[in-house]
């Protein structure tokens, strides 16, 4: 019997964070081993304990202490969903200022393959840094998904797209 690969989900504070207990238990049901990195601001929308209940791993949201053991095992893949405008100018920038953005910036610098899911009001995302910002990601080998795409489906549907964007790289 082969391991479970390990896919680290980084969530940010967007709508969709309030249902990523939908995601988890789609990934988990699919084969994975899912390892929660949430940013400081999405921690308290999220029932962390039931989160850690359900995946067997701590939910992080800060960095650990020098000397204190990883907690989670090496990632095979990284999914950034939702991402916010915030996080994707910061992360473009190379900015490490919580542990959510120092897994992604650490992942890109790995070579890891990561797949993002933007999260964004459309004032935001009309912003003229922005669309040069997921340009700097694609250009690293981020797979950025195109608008808003959590934002078209409702309940545990509205996953399908991390799923499927999953799904293919796993084929090819």
């Amino acid at each position: 019997m082969t391991e479970r690969p390990v896919l680290y989900l980084v969530v940010c504070a967007a709508g969709p964070a309030e249902h990523i207990d939908e995601l988890v238990e789609l990934l988990l049901a699919d084969g994975w081993q899912v390892c929660l990195i949430v940013s400081p601001t999405a921690a308290p929308w999220l029932d962390r304990a039931a989160l850690q209940n359900k995946t067997g791993y701590l939910v992080r949201v800060e960095w650990r202490m020098p000397g204190d053991p990883e907690p989670h095992p090496p990632a095979d893949v990284v999914v950034a969903a939702p991402v916010t405008f915030n996080t994707v100018t910061k992360w473009a920038l190379g900015i490490n200022d919580t542990l959510a953005l120092g897994v992604l910036n650490e992942s890109l610098g790995a070579g890891l393959p990561i797949f993002a899911f933007p999260h964004t009001k459309t004032e935001l995302a009309a912003h003229p840094a922005y669309a040069g910002h997921l340009a700097v990601l694609r250009a690293a080998g981020v797979v950025v998904a195109e608008g808003n795409p959590l934002n078209l489906m409702h309940g545990p549907d509205r996953w399908g797209v991390v799923i499927e964007a999953l799904r293919s790289a796993r084929r090819s």
